[in-house]
């Protein structure tokens, strides 16, 4: 039986989600005003001194990063998982004597899922798979961002650059699971509830870079990531389309007009759980031929296609619904 939570709970939980979303959508820009602002005031050796140090930690998150287990295991994180609540499935091993590229599927909005699964240390992704380290890849541009980059790269945040992956796959030793949002922006602007679309056909690079450091390939699906905001869906061709096309190609993010349960951002209490399946073993190949790349990729889909009819009837899908790869 469900224990019932406290108003205080809820509240603590609300106030932990609202956070994070405030952190995804405002922290980046408020830290960039601040840093110059600063620069204006009394306290403009504070600012200096930062940017003498930016300059010289600038190659620090292609680099390894910093990850900070004291922000992973942050109380806030175990509150903002009970807000949905989300969860971790295992499905097979991880043997830490191997790298691993996990393909997450679908971004959603903010991806809740990925975040809390592999960024944090609430949903017990270390209990799951001891001697394993997750490593979620996101946009590169965010760690060129003044505090904000020393924010995340404490969470165990990675650029989701070829020198970044190349880093962890290669220099990081064994263990190493380096996960990543496949479909990326293109994806976001497909979420809305009782949408099971995933960007994938042409989405073949991290398919590649499997084979050239031989990391197996695992297929992640967050069920009810897109149950999470109610998005406006601009139609292909449409004027309101294009402005987020062309915004995703300058910015390398898409702009998504969304709306929440409460206070137009906090999202529907909807469960999200992340499954995580079996690994596809990938040889190790210096120079990959496109045959064997369009190989893995085909193994991948033909996987990732598995896991999600495996799984949709426990994580509360019906069985009519069906995965769409484009």
């Amino acid at each position: 039986m469900t224990k019932e939570k406290t108003q205080w709970k809820e509240l603590i939980e609300a106030l932990s989600v609202l956070q994070w979303v405030l952190t995804f959508l405002f922290v980046g820009l408020s830290c960039i005003i601040l840093s110059v602002y600063l620069m204006f005031t009394s306290l403009w050796p504070l600012s200096a001194l930062y940017f003498i140090w930016l300059v010289i930690d600038w190659q620090t998150p292609e680099k390894g990063g910093r990850r900070i287990m004291f922000v992973r295991k942050w109380k806030v994180w175990e509150h903002m998982r009970d807000f949905f609540p989300i969860k971790l499935k295992k499905t097979a091993e991880l043997s830490p004597n191997k790298n691993y590229i996990l393909g997450c599927h679908p971004h959603g909005i903010m991806s809740a899922g990925a975040f809390s699964c592999f960024s944090t240390e609430s949903c017990g992704f270390s209990e799951l798979y001891p001697g394993v380290r997750s490593c979620l890849a996101t946009l590169a541009g965010h760690f060129k961002i003044p505090l904000l980059r020393d924010y995340i790269m404490g969470a165990g945040l990675y650029p989701v650059s070829k020198a970044s992956l190349t880093h962890l796959l290669s220099q990081s030793g064994k263990g190493n699971a380096v996960v990543i949002i496949i479909g990326g922006a293109a994806e976001s602007l497909s979420s809305s509830p009782g949408a099971n679309t995933v960007v994938i056909k042409q989405r073949k690079g991290f398919v590649k870079m499997a084979l050239e450091f031989g990391a197996d390939l695992v297929p992640v699906y967050s069920f009810g990531e897109n149950e999470l905001f109610q998005q406006v869906l601009f139609t292909e061709g449409s004027f309101g389309r294009k402005l987020q096309d062309l915004f995703k190609k300058v910015m390398g993010f898409a702009p998504c007009l969304f709306v929440g349960e409460k206070f137009a951002i906090l999202p529907y209490r909807k469960p999200v759980t992340t499954v995580v399946g079996s690994p596809i073993s990938v040889p190790k190949r210096v120079s990959p031929t496109n045959e064997e790349v369009d190989h893995y990729h085909s193994l991948y889909m033909k996987a990732l296609t598995q896991l999600f009819h495996e799984h949709k009837v426990s994580c509360g899908l019906s069985e009519l619904h069906k995965l769409h790869l484009i």
